[in-house]
């Protein structure tokens, strides 16, 4: 009968201005597509290059068949919230169902025979159905094009996107791709970029099928192919059906799309024993094993796009610096697992990388054991616990694990200050004022910041191998947000695993690691009180720890967090909303307190996020402010009239009371 299509969609692993890596990875997805019979092949958003229209850049999709451009479709709808800036690059197509003529580049009219093609808002007709496209966040979009195509009698739509991670943001996409075909019905092809192009962003693949509002195909989530292709067989006449009881186009007023009439045919009159695809199962990753995967395969894409001979890290025995060695010990499983699946670039990658040729990674902790150095910087205040559990941790997952004393280090330095200025500073505990102590635990703190860079360019040379390692920072989320921590200290380094992700969920990843890895080791770090280990130890044991230094708890900077980027609350606002949600734990005299400390600290130490390491985009509250978080970094601290807001409803309040 000629009815049933057999549809292809892709991630590809792409990665910014690699033209040759592009068009070969673009090519073999085409090559897999054919083999498995499909007669249409969608891919990500700008596998082809924007294109320049009337001296205008859009950001475009390429439809073509046989060498011949079919049509330019013009995106219409651009991103610009979070880490989206398109404006900054293109500009959207505002004349929706308009059509133009543009005039091909004379290198293309050599390959396609054409001068003139279709440029704008259309759709495809072939001899057996209708196509329409989006682009990326025009799905997102509350007047969608699918809307309107799917009134016009578009049959299958497509949408060729870059849609990066967020821990639990799987399932918006595939809501949102359900939802467009469960309306009016339809098939839906999602296609989406994966991997690590170049920038703080992981893109998460999650490429799917859809008919009728049921997933009948997907991709993975989270891999290490740089090509995956998904497949389906569908039956055009299920769409009929569908649409056949629920839509009623001649009921509303649309504009129809101008059709580009195409000499093909998706289906095949010799149909009728071709099964179709149907519905299947989404099993989505918890967030902790989205942090288990998605850090770890752009860890990987990092290190073998940078030419470095692994990673170091300093390990200070304590929930971030161990969340980020769990996290490469991650990708040396992913790795481990790939090439025993027969993943031949990945071999390639990792034979690379470690400099033989002949070696194949079978043994996660042998792996690690090349691939990642840890090493825990001691000073006088370090507590033999964190020691000793930043040493059980190193064992387990098999990393080249180094022991440093700093002391000799940090005296020297204050030997230099003493000599210039006369005097030499002392901690709080012996007697020195609130400057000296902060200066001395920053001094520390820095000196570990240099020590880990000499020793990433030197360990692998004074060991006779080649290459250099990258430094792996792992200050969290939240830390970020209060500026608890110092500028150019440890947190500084070439990338940071977890500079997205929030203190709880790193304890949660950490309990998860314990179960799924076996790395006991964690137990004890999880159960420590945080500690930044640089003031005087009494009688042997910590004396200052991070909520008691901050002033709130983590999970408390996780609300105030989210309320602060998400919901947009200034201090005023924020404390009206957390007199409620926060009423059976604190008076409002003491939320009043909380939130003009956390005030004052991000307003003081926002400066320290204009140099924050890069890292890996996970959270919606994030406050990076290289692209996803940008505000001022030079603030009023006394927040005059907020703080005197929130004062005069507190008297209110105590008053009612």
């Amino acid at each position: 009968m000629g009815r049933k299509v057999t549809l292809a969609t892709c991630s590809l692993n792409q990665w910014a201005l690699d033209f040759d890596g592009n068009v070969l990875r673009i090519l073999k997805s085409i090559e897999i597509a054919k083999s498995k019979g499909a007669k249409y092949r969608l891919g990500p958003e700008l596998e082809i290059w924007p294109i320049m229209h009337h001296s205008v850049r859009y950001n475009c999709r390429v439809l073509f068949l046989n060498k011949k451009i079919l049509l330019i479709r013009p995106k219409m709808l651009l991103a610009n919230h979070g880490n989206n800036r398109e404006f900054r690059w293109y500009s959207p197509w505002s004349q929706p169902r308009h059509v133009e003529e543009y005039f091909l580049p004379r290198m293309i009219q050599d390959v396609t025979g054409q001068v003139t093609v279709p440029f704008g808002d259309a759709v495809l007709s072939t001899k057996d159905t209708c196509i329409g496209s989006e682009i990326c966040a025009e799905l997102w979009n509350p007047r969608s094009p699918h809307v309107d195509m799917g009134l016009d009698g578009v049959e299958i739509f497509t949408n060729s996107s870059a849609s990066y991670h967020e821990l639990r943001k799987a399932d918006q996409r595939v809501n949102l791709v359900k939802s467009a075909t469960t309306k009016s019905g339809g098939i839906y092809l999602f296609a989406n970029q994966k991997g690590c192009d170049g920038d703080r962003l992981y893109y998460d693949g999650c490429s799917m099928i859809a008919i009728n509002g049921d997933i009948v195909a997907h991709g993975a989530q989270f891999s290490l192919d740089d090509v995956e292709v998904v497949t389906a067989t569908l039956d055009l006449e299920d769409v009929r059906s569908y649409r056949g009881e629920r839509c009623h186009p001649h009921m509303y007023e649309h504009k129809p799309y101008q059709r580009i009439k195409v000499d093909f045919s998706l289906s095949d009159c010799k149909d009728i024993y071709l099964p179709t695809h149907q519905p299947v199962d989404w099993g989505f990753h918890c967030p902790e094993e989205e942090i288990s995967l998605g850090p770890a395969c752009w860890l990987w894409d990092y290190l073998r796009r940078s030419g470095q001979a692994g990673f170091l890290l300093p390990l200070s025995g304590g929930v971030d610096s161990a969340s980020s060695a769990c996290i490469v010990y991650s990708m040396c499983e992913l790795l481990c697992k790939a090439v025993h699946d027969g993943n031949a670039q990945v071999l390639e990658d990792v034979q690379r990388v470690v400099s033989d040729g002949s070696y194949r990674p079978e043994d996660p902790r042998e792996l690690c054991g090349r691939l990642f150095t840890t090493c825990y910087m001691a000073s006088e205040n370090s507590s033999t616990g964190t020691r000793d559990r930043a040493r059980a941790l190193a064992t387990q997952i098999g990393s080249n694990h180094l022991n440093i004393n700093i002391d000799m280090a940090v005296k020297g330095m204050l030997g230099i200050f003493s000599i210039v200025m006369g005097k030499w500073p002392k901690f709080r505990a012996n007697g020195g004022c609130r400057r000296e102590n902060l200066a001395l635990q920053n001094v520390q703190a820095r000196v570990r910041m240099v020590l880990a860079y000499l020793f990433a360019q030197l360990s692998l040379w004074a060991q006779g191998k080649p290459g250099g390692l990258l430094v792996l920072g792992s200050a969290n989320v939240d830390e970020s947000l209060t500026g608890y921590f110092t500028k150019y200290d440890c947190s500084s380094a070439d990338i940071n695993p977890i500079g997205g992700i929030g203190k709880m969920d790193l304890k949660r990843f950490l309990q998860y690691c314990i179960e799924h890895f076996q790395l006991t080791a964690l137990t004890s770090i999880v159960a420590a009180p945080p500690t930044a280990e640089l003031e005087p130890l009494i009688d042997g044991q910590v004396s200052q720890t991070d909520e008691a230094d901050m002033g709130m708890t983590y999970s408390e900077l996780s609300v105030i967090g989210k309320l602060r980027k998400i919901a947009k609350c200034g201090p005023y606002s924020l404390f009206c909303k957390l007199i409620h949600s926060w009423r059976e734990t604190y008076s409002p005299l003491q939320v009043a307190a909380k939130v003009k400390r956390f005030f004052r600290m991000y307003s003081v130490n926002r400066h320290k996020m204009t140099t924050v390491t890069p890292s890996y985009h996970a959270e919606s509250y994030g406050p990076d402010d290289n692209r996803f978080d940008l505000r001022p970094f030079l603030y009023n601290t006394k927040w005059s009239l907020q703080f005197r807001c929130i004062d005069q409803e507190v008297s209110l309040l105590c008053c009612w009371f």
